[in-house]
Parts: C-alpha cells; sequence; structure tokens
C-alpha cells in the first residue's frame, strides 16, 4: 500500500455542522442590521417646533 491511499478525499467544500438555516438567516438579518446605517428623516413628516421670542 503506499502512502497516496491513506490520504481521504479532499471535501469539495466546507461542511458546517450544527447550524439550522434559521440561525444562518438570522444571523444574516442581524449583520445586515447592524452594519446599515439609520434612515435619514423624512423633513416633510417633522414637526415643527416655534421659539418663543424672549
Amino acid at each position: 500500500m503506499s502512502a497516496t491511499e491513506n490520504k481521504p478525499e479532499p471535501r469539495p467544500y466546507a461542511v458546517v455542522a450544527g447550524v439550522s438555516m434559521r440561525d444562518l438567516l438570522a444571523s444574516c438579518e442581524a449583520a445586515r442590521a447592524v452594519s446599515t446605517p439609520p434612515r435619514v428623516p423624512d423633513p416633510g413628516t417633522g414637526r415643527v417646533v416655534e421659539r418663543k421670542a424672549a
């Protein structure tokens, strides 16, 4: 038996065991929420506060 016969075949992709699709999608959504800057408020919907003259 040669040394090359004892080597296992390499896997074509990484196997991630123990991670459910729900957890994977939740982590992607959380990463997107954290990395997205907050929206700028719409100027047409803001309330105008009047200052009283002293």
